[in-house]
């Protein structure tokens, strides 16, 4: 049976992380001609080209990262073992990047997150961004799940995969009144809180509103749903959110629930790219859902 070669893994691990194979050189007082052989070695013996070389740049391939997930964990773990051994015991730990669009429900985010919350194996890293910056971290493998309000755009030639995770009703909230709400009716002339125009929830709102004649006076758009969330409980004005959005301030009743809108929906995705080699993480956290 093969045994691993850690010196070339560490080799490797030097070069990933310092970005090339000069400065690792330098750092481990080899010459670079002697780490290239190494890491030559240590890729015929793992089965897969651990870097695609852009010129002079080196810069990892799936295989790598994989590869570099583990090496951080055996270097680690030895240094775990000092500290052990020295009476600061750390914790190995897991880690899971997940990027969220900032129109995503806070709420949502949690209750996706929760079977990792707590744990003390797992280091959850969550960044906000752009749609279009995102999937170009996630086709990267900078992160593992992007979480949407929208599937990924498709063509032949994508890897990205888009799973339906839960579809939330949308309503209309406010302050809480004795007088039964006309819906749209008592929209015509009203103060408004409404996500941006570019939320697929907002167009279909738009579309809503022009059908019934109805001319809302708009008094913030928001595409940060916890923004919205605050200016709904700061101002006198209904706010188009899905309730899960504000199911603090429902359950405390600085908010009510005036009128659930048929036919309006918010979708929340969960977008992988395929891998040969996942994150066992992202799995725990899906259900069996519709995958397209």
């Amino acid at each position: 049976m093969s045994q691993l070669n850690y010196n070339h893994l560490r080799y490797f691990w030097a070069v990933a992380h310092e970005g090339g194979l000069a400065r690792a050189a330098e750092r481990l007082n080899v010459a670079p001609s002697a780490l290239s052989v190494q890491l030559q070695k240590l890729e015929r013996q793992v089965g897969h080209p651990l870097f695609d070389r852009v010129g002079k740049r080196l810069r990892l391939t799936e295989a790598g990262r994989v590869a570099l997930d583990y090496a951080d964990t055996v270097f680690r773990t030895g240094d775990e073992l000092l500290n052990t051994l020295r009476g600061r015991p750390d914790l190995d730990r897991k880690v899971l990047r997940v990027g969220a669009i900032p129109t995503l429900s806070r709420n949502f985010q949690l209750e996706f997150l929760r079977p990792l919350v707590g744990r003390d194996d797992v280091e959850l890293v969550v960044r906000s961004g752009s749609t279009r910056d995102l999937l170009q971290d996630l086709q990267a493998q900078v992160i593992d799940v992007v979480l949407a309000n929208s599937p990924a755009p498709r063509d032949a030639r994508s890897a990205l995969r888009s799973r339906l995770l839960d579809e939330e009703p949308v309503a209309i909230v406010g302050r809480p009144s004795h007088a039964p709400f006309r819906f749209p009716d008592d929209l015509d002339g009203a103060p408004m809180l409404l996500p941006s125009l570019d939320s697929e929830l907002r167009v279909a709102f738009d579309r809503l509103t022009d059908l019934a004649g109805v001319r809302p006076v708009i008094m913030a758009e928001v595409d940060d749903m916890a923004m919205l969330r605050l200016l709904a409980r700061e101002r006198q004005a209904f706010a188009l959110v899905p309730p899960i959005v504000v199911r603090d301030e429902l359950r405390a009743g600085v908010l009510a629930e005036l009128h659930r809108i048929e036919g309006l929906a918010e979708r929340f995705y969960a977008i992988l790219q395929e891998r040969r080699f996942p994150n066992p993480l992202v799995e725990l956290l899906l259900p069996s859902a519709q995958v397209g």
